[in-house]
């Protein structure tokens, strides 16, 4: 027995060195790269520090290796992580900078006060092509809605870039929507989304197809209509055919569909087409509720946009509008579905 404890002690002791080793050695590579990376900053040698974190690869994010900004007075870290955003402007391939974007954001956003500087840095890296990491997403809503507890307004926490020398733009709003849709705070978004306008930023395509799309995963239809209505009367944008496909997908879910034909003779109406899929989506619905008049005045207005159904969704509206008497809509129907050789 004792003569095992000793050989495992024998066995155990090298990996012990080895590990204390591994340890230190990893610890000292992070204390260096620190070191290099404030070297650079000192000299102004910006553009050096893409290629000083790609060596290092991701094993350097904690501790930040930008950490030692904190030491600084906040209007000179301001001036220097400026100076290095527009440093990276000129960096090529844009992808290079990917992993120093990453560590600038993930470094302000953990420090006490986190914006509007790195909605600054969130701008620079998306105007960059470059992806945020996805844990962005949870540290930017969460301090975003500290601030709004401390009684700002969205625009006024928006254009609070224009301090720093920075204005705000769609994309870094859409992305803020995003995030704050991804972390369940929709009423939020929205508040972000219909302020974009007061704070000199017009909401696009992404705007609305955010937030309609998380009004559509928690099926809060009347909310995402109205924002349908919103952004097609109103701004005048076409919907993407994604967008109406998640709104009849939640209307159908609900069984709102008479709701759901109301959409589609708005959109028509406005002069934007929808497609096959929310169609067969919305004549589904039909089906199931009962509505077989409905469904089939729909496959009608389907038939004369070039579309037909599904071989089952058209022998069941055929079925079923006969099996409630409707023989005239029936044979209307079939005669639709002959003259399209189907």
């Amino acid at each position: 027995m004792a003569m095992g404890a000793i050989k495992l002690c024998r066995y155990l002791l090298p990996l012990h060195h080895s590990f204390q080793y591994c340890f230190v050695h990893s610890v000292s590579s992070l204390e260096f790269l620190q070191e290099t990376v404030k070297d650079a900053v000192t000299a102004k040698s910006y553009q050096k520090i893409p290629d000083l974190l790609l060596s290092f690869g991701k094993a350097f994010q904690n501790p930040n290796p930008f950490s030692f900004l904190s030491t600084y007075p906040q209007i000179l870290r301001t001036q220097i992580i400026d100076e290095i955003l527009q440093s990276f402007i000129s960096v090529r391939p844009r992808c290079r900078s990917q992993i120093a974007f990453a560590c600038l954001l993930s470094y302000t956003l953990e420090s006490p006060n986190p914006l509007p500087l790195s909605l600054a840095i969130l701008q620079r890296t998306l105007r960059s092509g470059c992806v945020p990491v996805p844990q962005t997403r949870l540290l930017l809503s969460s301090k975003w809605l500290d601030h709004r507890r401390q009684s700002q307004s969205v625009a006024e926490i928006l254009l609070e870039m224009q301090s720093i020398g920075y204005s705000p733009d769609s994309g870094t709003c859409n992305y803020l929507i995003s995030s704050l849709c991804a972390v369940d705070q929709l009423m939020e978004a929205v508040k972000v989304l219909k302020a974009m306008g007061g704070a000199g930023c017009v909401p696009d395509l992404e705007s609305y197809n955010s937030v309609i799309s998380a009004m559509c995963r928690v099926r809060r239809t009347t909310e995402a209509v109205d924002m349908i209505k919103q952004m097609v009367v109103k701004v005048g944008l076409a919907p993407r055919q994604g967008t109406l496909v998640k709104v009849a997908s939640a209307l159908r879910a609900n069984r709102e569909v008479w709701r759901a034909v109301e959409v589609i003779e708005l959109l028509e109406k406005e002069g934007y087409a929808v497609g096959f899929e929310s169609y067969e989506l919305v004549v589904k619905g039909c089906l199931e509720c009962g509505e077989y008049i409905l469904a089939g005045k729909v496959v009608i207005r389907m038939t004369e946009r070039g579309f037909i159904p599904y071989i089952s969704v058209r022998q069941k509206v055929v079925e079923r509008l006969a099996g409630v008497g409707e023989w005239k809509l029936a044979c209307a129907v079939r005669q639709r579905f002959a003259d399209l050789k189907s």
